[in-house]
């Protein structure tokens, strides 16, 4: 196996960082013009306005969890810059259509094409980095790609509402367009990690054996799960935390704190949770789920503890919280990489995107409100702390195979062969 990291890998990780910024400004710029859109497409007094409107987040996430798995299986078999391209082109292409949709009809079909879009890039991504950068930094690596998430979250709100002051909602999604078609056709011209010098040649096509294999690797399974739960507290979170806050009698203006507090301790804690997971695996060979465990076990009465707490002192606890809840983002999604063979790589990833989603921020959301309304926020919160506590263990008990599922997979990589 190479020890440093290949030529290229530098611009790849620069292009992949800008590309999934886009993302998340993509995802978030609906949000932040849904009272504007439901205006236009709705009348004010029709009681299903917000949950037809909410049906448009649904339908990207859906789309984008069913998506992942088919593309990541041909991001196994052709170059995956090219379904990266591909994919960015799709979901800028329908992000500034959403602009254009005359019906709510066709404002729906867009989202659902940003979902197959988004589908694309979400495995191959990564997939392409861990090609390109050794083992000893990969969780450095992801840590810088994933720090993407929360900056791009935060300016997809700002972007989005700035521009529909003095624009309109559908100038939002015009304006975003551009930048995406310009790095998604950029990605056309990068050369796919997996070629050998001077000739196009791949690694060999996986077989049913390497999916059963990946299906069988214990840490796998248990870092998948792990994410889910983690994944399930983050999703009831981000879709509740505005509504508690208006039970705890917080001002409208506690929203922003709120948001900022998010992108603060998310960005530090996932650049900090790469760094921890890389410098600590010489002395700790299981250290990517030690600092994911140890982030989760300390968020979970971090949080609780804010329940009980009067505010502002809760803001600290919630700060706390958030921080040590993304410290797993950057080490989670390297032991993926690390624990799949390159030829399942963007496979193994496109399954625990479905698997996450589906069980996690699908699914917390009105599960938690239906407790919350047979009881009250605080219980539908216990929930919150419940997954975090199960999230931890389940890291904790997965470190003693993430050793020799890696070592596996390092032996196995150096001698699998191209066609």
């Amino acid at each position: 196996m190479a020890r440093e990291r290949k030529p290229g890998a530098i611009t790849a990780l620069t292009l992949l960082i800008a590309i999934n910024l886009f993302n998340y400004i993509d995802r978030q710029i609906l949000a932040a013009v849904e009272p504007e859109i439901r205006g236009t497409f709705f009348r004010s007094d029709d009681p299903n306005a917000m949950a037809m409107t909410g049906a448009l987040a649904t339908a990207f996430l859906v789309t984008y969890m069913l998506a992942a798995p088919a593309l990541g299986w041909l991001a196994d078999r052709f170059s995956r810059w090219f379904i990266i391209g591909s994919a960015v082109v799709l979901w800028s292409l329908a992000s500034g259509a959403s602009g254009f949709a005359i019906t709510f009809a066709m404002l729906l079909a867009t989202r659902i094409f940003v979902g197959i879009g988004e589908g694309g890039y979400g495995p191959a991504a990564p997939t392409i980095l861990a090609d390109l950068f050794p083992l000893g930094v990969r969780g450095r690596v992801m840590a810088a790609f994933c720090a993407a998430i929360p900056v791009g979250s935060a300016l997809g709100y700002v972007l989005g509402g700035t521009i529909n002051v003095y624009l309109g909602w559908r100038w939002a999604f015009y304006l975003v367009t551009p930048p995406g078609l310009l790095l998604g056709l950029i990605c056309f011209f990068q050369r796919d990690p997996r070629a050998c010098a001077g000739a196009q040649l791949r690694q060999k096509r996986a077989d049913l054996k390497d999916y059963l294999k990946l299906a069988k690797t214990r840490s796998f399974v248990l870092n998948t799960f792990a994410q889910t739960a983690m994944t399930f507290a983050l999703g009831g979170i981000a879709f509740w935390m505005p509504a508690y806050l208006q039970l705890r009698h917080q001002p409208a203006s506690s929203r922003v704190l709120l948001g900022a507090i998010t992108v603060v301790a998310g960005l530090i804690s996932t650049i900090v949770g790469g760094v921890l997971g890389d410098r600590l695996r010489a002395r700790i060979a299981g250290s990517y789920f030690l600092v994911s465990a140890i982030g989760m076990l300390i968020a979970f009465p971090l949080f609780l503890g804010m329940l009980y707490t009067p505010f502002p002192l809760a803001w600290i606890l919630f700060s706390g919280a958030v921080f040590f809840v993304f410290l797993n983002t950057g080490p989670s999604n390297t032991a993926v990489a690390n624990v799949s063979l390159p030829s399942v790589r963007a496979t193994a990833f496109a399954v625990n995107i479905l698997i996450i989603h589906a069980l996690g921020d699908a699914t917390s959301p009105p599960l938690i409100g239906a407790i919350a309304g047979h009881t009250n926020m605080n219980v539908g919160f216990f929930i919150v702390s419940a997954m975090m506590l199960i999230s931890g263990l389940l890291w904790l008990a997965g470190m003693k195979s993430l050793p020799g599922d890696t070592e596996a997979v390092e032996l196995a990589s150096a001698k699998e062969p191209i066609r």
